[in-house]
Order: C-alpha cells, then structure tokens, then sequence
C-alpha cells in the first residue's frame, strides 16, 4: 500500500499549504472506506481515503479486550481475501483490524492516515466541494462520507449525577480489572451488554443486566450458523425493515466460539435481570415492569426463525440433523416472576454503571444539504440528495446487512458504479469542444493528486 501516512501536502516556497485536488475523496478507512477505495481503483477513479486515526481503529482502541466478529470467518469478510483462521470461527477484534489493513495494502489503496476531515462545503462559483484538514484543504468533486454509525457513543440524560459511582459507555470498556471493586449495572442488553455482563459475571461480579425490546437469533441451528439462515431466507437482502424495526437491538455473540444468549440461563447462572432502565433518583434506579414482555418477544424472534429454518429444510429437502433441544426452555427465574422495580444501589453492591446504549452518526463536519430537519442522512442506497456526496456503511442503507462487513462491500460498488458513470457523463464532449480541444494551443489543466491514481 502505498504509504502517504507520513507525506505531508505539498507546501509553497512561502511554506504555505498548496491546496490540492481529487476526484473523489472518501472519508474513513474503516471496512466501508477501504471496500470503497477498492471499488474505485476497479473502476479508474482518481480517489484519496482519509482516516483521523489508523486503518479500521475502531476495532482495535474502540472495543474491549475479548470482542470477537459477532459473525463466522466464512461469512464477515470481503469476497476478495479470507481470514487466516478456521471459517467457522469468529475472528479476534486486532485480527479484524489486520484483516482490513491487509486488505487494503493488496489493493494499494491510497489511504491517507493520521488526518482529520474538519469541514466540507460546496463550492458556490464551480463545481465540487472545498474540503478543509488537519493538513490542508482539498477541492474534490465528490465526497463519499464512509465514518460509519458508530460515531459518536450515546449515554442517555436519565444517567444519575453521582461522583460516587463509575460511569462509561460500552465504548470505553475494556475488561472487567478496569472497573473498581462492586457490583455493576449494564444497562442495554444487546450484543455488546450482554457479552459485557457475561464476561464480568465469569469474572466474579454481582451484574445486573436491563433488558429492553430485543431480537434473539439462535447462534446456530441445525448444524448451520444464523448468518447462513438469515441468507437464504433472503432476510439479509430484505430491502425495508418492518415499521417500528429499523433499530431493534440484537441479541447475539461469538464469543467463546459462539454461543445463542439466553437471558434465563444467564440468570440462572447468577446475572439478576431487570427491565427498562427508567430513572435515577437519590441513589436508587428505577425499572419498567416490562421484562417478562421483553423476553417474551425476545422468545417469538427466536421461535419464528427456528420455524422457517425447518420450513426451509423441509421444503428444500435438506439433509440437516434435527435439534428438537433447541426449543427447550429454562423456567423463569426468580427476578422474572418476581422483578425488581426499584435498586437501591449503595445497598446492592453497584459501584459501576454500564452504558451500552449504541451510538449516535455525527455529520457536523459535512456542511452541505443532504440532511432532513432531524439531521438524517437523506440518500437512495447512498447517493445523497446532494449532486456529488455520497453515504456508506449506515443501517439499512440498501439492505438489511449494509451496515455489516459484506454487506458494506457490496454497497460500496453500487456507489462506485454510480460515480464511475456520473464521471462518464461529464466527459462527453461535443464536436466543437472536441475540435477545439485537438489544437496544438489548447491549454491542459493539471491538477495536483499527491500522485494518487
């Protein structure tokens, strides 16, 4: 890969920046700007990918420790390279990273690491867009914003104001040493609060863990893992998400070498499960008395897919063992038929609070008009209302598994497509400007790219 990390942008004999020009600039260089770039070297477009911190650093300084792919090796990946690991495997966070890096060096793609993207306009006398950096300013014709929707972590008002207890994101968890002695709170039972409550269970701590509205796929069901059903049910590929759906939280893990959640078994094992987080008030939390519901519906999400997996095998004349334990269920424990309403929390134990509440897109870089009134990207399958900016690696920005490895890859070359033929369009040139354009003193313009092709 060439390796414009440590190139600065070409300065003037003054030492004054030389603002510098590009067809299409992509920023980010986590698995959407690097599917991107690749996708745009197929197709000739000059491009330069720019990334604030390193290749894909989010998985590495942005998750805690023991975070494996929630998918297999066969399936999170590009099409291009596989893992180094056994495909049903789930691959470590740092080898994801890796993965990505060596990705984009087979490709040589031109990312440019360690600079910040701090403000794109359009420009108001010629085409394109002004784009201002750490290192300089940039004229690009397009801008692809590829940073992703976990941008900025969310940590709700109802957080209580206590100097006394520990508070962080689930962004900032790192393991179970880094937190002070105590019982701690998890608050978001989706794939990254529940891991986070599991580990710190095995790791000896009182955990209790507030369940909200949740899918629960099971990790595997006759002999085929959940990504494998969710594709040929065509649910991956499903184009609108269901009214009400758009964001539901997923209930799903790789860890210990993958491993369906069952919030029943887990409180069995010691966790005490609680419902919505609802408040905070002179130490003590207070709770929905929606948990037995969550879990129900967690339950019916479980249930139907086990259903059109045996429909699907039946109707297709599959030979998969059946797994008639798989519908087995654990009673409900004693803090689902009794739940917990209101927590003292001096009194449980609870030193630490965990907030694994998602995370908010931040565009406040991106000036331009492709938002609606709330902010929201306004796009179809990533080309922005806006002539020449373009979104990639959002939910449900084509499909149901945009915002997945795979799915952002392929996403990527619909919008790599899309430029490619913009670019075609706007080289067309009329016989007059053909004829005029053939004379010895027709002037050329050159236009800086940091060598970039």
């Amino acid at each position: 890969m060439t390796d414009l990390t440590r190139t600065a942008f070409p300065k003037h004999p003054d030492g004054t920046v030389e603002k510098i020009a590009i067809d299409t600039l992509v920023v980010g260089a986590g698995q959407a700007g690097v599917a991107m770039s690749e996708h745009l070297g197929k197709l000739g477009v000059p491009h330069l990918v720019l990334e604030k911190n390193r290749i894909a650093e989010a998985w590495r300084t942005g998750r805690w420790d023991s975070l494996v792919a929630n998918g297999p090796a066969w399936h999170d990946r590009f099409p291009g390279l596989e893992f180094d690991l056994d495909p049903d495997a789930f691959a470590p966070k740092d080898q994801v990273a890796e993965y990505f890096e060596a990705y984009a060096r087979k490709f040589n793609a031109p990312i440019r690491t360690g600079v910040e993207v701090k403000r794109v306009v359009r420009n108001a006398d010629r085409p394109g867009f002004t784009v201002e950096t750490s290192e300089g300013l940039i004229e690009a014709s397009r801008v692809v914003a590829a940073t992703g929707p976990f941008q900025r972590p969310v940590i709700p008002p109802i957080a209580p104001k206590d100097e006394k207890i520990t508070q962080i994101h689930s962004a900032e968890y790192r393991n179970p040493q880094q937190l002070p002695e105590g019982a701690v709170l998890v608050v978001g039972a989706g794939s990254s609060g529940v891991q986070i409550a599991d580990e710190l269970m095995r790791a000896g701590r009182k955990v209790y863990l507030s369940v909200g509205a949740h899918d629960r796929p099971p990790r595997a069901y006759r002999n085929r893992d959940f990504c494998w059903w969710l594709g040929v049910l065509g649910e991956w590929d499903a184009e609108i998400a269901k009214p009400g759906r758009e964001h539901v939280t997923i209930a799903v893990s790789g860890a210990r070498g993958g491993q369906t959640v069952d919030f029943r078994a887990l409180a069995h094992q010691g966790m005490t499960l609680v419902g919505l987080t609802k408040s905070f008030n002179d130490g003590v939390a207070t709770f929905q008395a929606d948990l037995a519901d969550n879990l129900a519906r967690g339950d019916e999400n479980y249930l139907a897919l086990l259903d059109a997996a045996d429909d699907y095998i039946a109707r297709n004349g599959l030979d998969l063992p059946e797994e008639p334990e798989a519908r087995k269920t654990y009673p409900d424990p004693e803090c689902v038929t009794n739940p917990i309403l209101e927590l003292d929390l001096a009194e449980a134990g609870v030193t630490s609070i965990i907030w694994a509440t998602g995370y908010a897109v931040d565009f406040s870089w991106l000036q331009v008009d492709a938002f609606d009134a709330k902010g929201k990207p306004q796009h179809q399958r990533g080309v922005s209302t806006e002539p020449g900016i373009y979104f990639l690696g959002l939910p449900w920005l084509s499909r149901r598994g945009s915002s997945f490895i795979w799915g952002v890859w392929h996403d990527a070359k619909h919008i790599a497509d899309h430029i490619a033929t913009q670019r075609k369009y706007l080289a067309y040139r009329d016989a007059s400007q053909r004829q005029a354009e053939a004379r010895p003193d027709s002037p050329v313009q050159k236009v800086s790219t940091l060598g970039v092709s």
